[in-house]
C-alpha cells in the first residue's frame, strides 16, 4: 500500500469515528491527511471507492489480528482448542471496540458506516481460513477430517457472533464463550478419534487370517460353505455303514 494511500485511510477512519459517513466529505478527508484533493481522487476515485477501501483496510487488519491471536497462542505450547477459543475472545472485544468490524460480521451497516463488497458469511469464512491456517502452521492438523475440524470453528465462531448481535450484560461472557469453543473442539476431537480407532479395529478384523482348520459353516439360506461333505481341514467324511 502506498504511504499516499495508507494516509488517506487513516485520515478517513479519524474521521469516522466521530462523524457519520454520510457527512463525510471528500476535501476534509484530503486535509486531514495533508494531501491535495486531486491526490485523493487519483487514488479512490470516488467517495464510494474511499469507503470501500476504508472497509476493506479495517477487515483485513481485523482477520490479521485474529489470525495472529491464534498462532502466538499456538507457539506458546497452547492446545489448539484453547488456541482457537483465544482467537474467539479477541474477536469479541475487537467487535465491541470498532463500529466497521462489528458491522462487518453482523451486517447491520447504517448511514454512519460506508456499505462493505461482502456479505458476514463471506467475512466468516474467510476468517475461518485465515484462523486455521494460523492454527496449522506447523503442518499438522490434529484431525483427520479437515471438515470435522473447520466444522468446530465454524460452530465456534457462530457462537461468537451471537454475543457480538445481542451482548451480554456479564463481563464473563467472553469466558463462557471460550469455555464452550474448548469443550466443543474436545468433543469432536474425541469423537473423531473413536471414529478411527473403530475403522482400525474392523479393519484388522476383516484382514487377519483365518485360524488353522477352521472351515467356514453354513452361509445363511441353508447354503454349504467351502467344506460341505469334507470333515476337518477338507479330508473327505468316510460313508456311514448301513
Amino acid at each position: 500500500m502506498s504511504t499516499a494511500r495508507e494516509t488517506l485511510l487513516n485520515a478517513a477512519q479519524a474521521i469516522l469515528e466521530n462523524r457519520p459517513w454520510s457527512t463525510v466529505r471528500m476535501v476534509e478527508v484530503a486535509a486531514v491527511a495533508g494531501v491535495s484533493r486531486q491526490t485523493l481522487y487519483n487514488e479512490f476515485s470516488s467517495k464510494e471507492g474511499l469507503g470501500n477501501a476504508l472497509v476493506s483496510q479495517r477487515v483485513e487488519v481485523f482477520v490479521q489480528g485474529a489470525a495472529a491471536t491464534v498462532a502466538t497462542a499456538r507457539r506458546e505450547g497452547g492446545e489448539p482448542a484453547v488456541c482457537w477459543a483465544t482467537g474467539v475472545v479477541w474477536i469479541l472485544h475487537r467487535a465491541r471496540e470498532e463500529a466497521v468490524v462489528r458491522a462487518a460480521l453482523t451486517g447491520g451497516w447504517s448511514a454512519r458506516l460506508p456499505l462493505p463488497q461482502f456479505s458476514p458469511e463471506q467475512l466468516l469464512s474467510r476468517l475461518c481460513d485465515r484462523m486455521l491456517a494460523a492454527l496449522d502452521a506447523a503442518g499438522t492438523v490434529p484431525l483427520e477430517d479437515p471438515r470435522t475440524w473447520r466444522r468446530a470453528c465454524e460452530a465456534g465462531l457462530r457462537l461468537a457472533l451471537s454475543y457480538v448481535v445481542a451482548p451480554p450484560r456479564e463481563p464473563e461472557a467472553a469466558a463462557r464463550v471460550a469455555d464452550v469453543v474448548t469443550a466443543l473442539w474436545v468433543h469432536l476431537r474425541a469423537d473423531e478419534g473413536e471414529r478411527r480407532m473403530g475403522s482400525g479395529a474392523e479393519t484388522a478384523r476383516m484382514s487377519r487370517p483365518p485360524e488353522p482348520g477352521r472351515i467356514p459353516g453354513p452361509t445363511r439360506g441353508g447354503a454349504q460353505g467351502p467344506g460341505a461333505g469334507h470333515g476337518r481341514a477338507g479330508v473327505p467324511e468316510r460313508p456311514r455303514e448301513s
